[in-house]
């Protein structure tokens, strides 16, 4: 199975850019997109190619989260993330969490889609006021894996990897981390934010497989503009499921 996780923003060019992901995600050979900030239901026609799509939510999106399978999906639900202070337009995204079973060829894997709290003090210390709101959600997160199935957790965390926030969750929910180790940006940088960290995430349990940062160039747009996909590049996996004895 190859999946992605990438986060499409949600302003600027969106439709022009939902069209050349959706060139992107062909070219790529992806059987499983996991996207976040996609945010409106009829943004989910520019995304053709997927015969299974999961989206919660009639007009705006659900956590903005989206899943586009090649193979069936079995089941899915969304779980909401507690609202906590301080108050902010994010609260308008319902961040969570999305679940469900795709029913690959090598049998069934649950696929876990989300996308956490920013943190706009950019400060991930453990007493930092969202570092505090991004470990409550990964105390939802972590009760809300299925513990049966192999599985695949994926999207923007928001939470550098080597944080302590995070190291502790991945710690705890014995997931393995396909790019740990890796300390480079899955957030484009900026003037503004020359260095950031990696807040792009994809673990697995009961898998095995590589991964790898993807759409990080400019793309021709619909009409010749260039632009990026996105202010977040990509992280790609291939994966195996274990032998069926």
């Amino acid at each position: 199975m190859r999946l992605l996780t990438f986060n499409a923003l949600f302003k600027g060019d969106v439709r022009p850019r939902l069209r050349a992901l959706a060139e992107a995600l062909d070219h790529g050979g992806f059987d499983v997109a996991c996207l976040q900030e996609v945010m409106l239901r009829h943004n989910l026609r520019l995304l053709r190619g997927y015969p299974y799509r999961v989206a919660s939510g009639s007009v705006l999106l659900k956590g903005g989260l989206v899943l586009l399978s090649r193979w069936p999906v079995r089941r899915h639900r969304f779980v909401r993330y507690p609202v906590s202070r301080p108050v902010r337009g994010e609260w308008l995204m319902r961040k969570g969490i999305q679940l469900a079973e795709v029913v690959t060829p090598a049998g069934p894997v649950a696929v876990v889609n989300t996308h956490l709290s920013a943190n706009r003090d950019d400060d991930w210390s453990p007493g930092n006021r969202y570092t505090r709101i991004g470990a409550r959600e990964l105390d939802r997160l972590a009760a809300a894996l299925p513990a049966t199935l192999p599985l695949v957790v994926a999207g923007d965390f928001n939470l550098p990897r080597n944080s302590t926030v995070y190291t502790r969750f991945v710690a705890r929910t014995g997931l393995t981390d396909l790019m740990a180790g890796d300390s480079g940006p899955t957030y484009r940088p900026t003037p503004a934010f020359p260095s950031p960290p990696a807040l792009d995430q994809l673990l697995v349990r009961g898998l095995t497989g590589r991964a790898e940062l993807v759409l990080r160039d400019a793309v021709t747009l619909p009409g010749g503009r260039r632009a990026y996909l996105s202010d977040h590049y990509g992280i790609a996996a291939d994966l195996t499921l274990p032998a069926v004895p």
